[in-house]
């Protein structure tokens, strides 16, 4: 039995990633069609609309039964806010304000940040393979990404605070997993409401600082309003499937398969959108990246791979469902 009990979360773990890359990367074509195509480029506002659509799913699933009461402490839910929100509009303002090259090499930050908070809070200890793994994707990833960098006070400072709050922010969705017994569609219930009002508050207005235009001034037509619904459609998918997959595994897992999906997007983007710019050291890049990924995982999922060190997790006794249950296992 216990051997299929593991194959069983073998099975689990490659099903939440592979949702994971099918919904990330296709929400990111649509939004690139969107945006560059159909001139949509309101990114805070339309993340807002990810979330209500995502809120109206929670919404649906919890009259039908499938979502059981929860409970997660109101400065909990806003400390999560807060550095989500960050998040997104630092992505948004380090990609005004930064080359793409610099751009990359902050977005590759988070994996080292991340690993620092898992020292700090979890009292984690990574191998010396374990370690080494994860540089060969960094630096893998940087040579398919990283093109020209310069660097700018204002740009710095706007890239540090989407670094930091985009690693916490993944962070607290695994640990409220953990620590108050929350499954990934109890968490979303949670936190997609504030953050779909927070955002649609304020994301028209920093839309409009970053880009100058209004988006109650766009020029809505069929097609890029099906665009817009594509795109939310698919981002309720990829907002529970991140969940789902800190939850399962962590914010450093995550993040350095996650960057499986960069590799997957530059392909299809070569595919799609014509092949300029692909040479030598991006297919190279590519493959040390892969293979870094590969080695990571086998390195951290070896005893000492990666380890507590006599650390304990204090749970809320009150929740009576497990990490993944919506009536049940995910």
């Amino acid at each position: 039995m216990a051997p299929m009990k593991k194959t069983d979360k073998k099975a689990r773990d490659i099903a939440s990633w592979a949702f994971n890359v099918v919904t990330s990367v296709g929400i990111i074509m649509v939004n690139k069609a969107l945006m560059a195509t159909y001139g949509f480029s309101f990114a805070t506002t339309l993340t807002g609309m990810h979330f209500v659509t995502t809120t109206l799913m929670t919404i649906v699933l919890r009259a039908l039964g499938y979502i059981q009461p929860s409970h997660l402490p109101l400065s909990e839910l806003l400390k999560f806010v807060l550095f989500a929100n960050l998040s997104i509009v630092g992505m948004n303002v380090s990609l005004m304000w930064n080359s793409v090259g610099f751009y990359q090499i902050a977005k590759l930050c988070m994996i080292p940040v991340s690993c620092l908070l898992e020292v700090i809070f979890d009292k984690i200890r990574y191998s010396r393979d374990t370690k080494l793994s994860i540089l060969v994707v960094l630096v893998g990833v940087a040579v398919c990404t990283v093109t020209d960098v310069s660097i700018n006070a204002k740009g710095l400072i706007a890239a540090t605070v989407a670094v930091w709050s985009t690693a916490l922010q993944q962070y607290y969705v695994n640990l409220f997993q953990r620590k108050y017994s929350l499954g990934s569609f109890n968490l979303l219930g949670h936190t997609a409401p504030v953050q779909a009002a927070s955002l649609l508050i304020l994301g028209p207005f920093c839309d409009l600082w970053l880009t100058n235009k209004r988006v109650d001034k766009f020029d809505y037509n069929f097609t890029s309003v099906f665009f817009i619904v594509l795109s939310c459609t698919i981002a309720v998918g990829t907002n529970l499937s991140q969940f789902i997959c800190i939850g399962r595994f962590t914010a450093v897992t995550f993040q350095v398969l996650g960057h499986m999906k960069t590799i997957f997007v530059l392909i299809l983007g070569f595919t799609l959108f014509g092949r300029e710019g692909l040479n030598l050291h991006v297919v190279l890049g590519m493959i040390l990246a892969v293979m870094g990924m590969v080695w990571y995982g086998n390195a951290s999922s070896k005893p000492g791979g990666k380890e507590r060190r006599s650390y304990s997790l204090p749970i809320d006794r009150s929740q009576k469902h497990g990490s993944d249950q919506v009536n049940g296992k995910a």
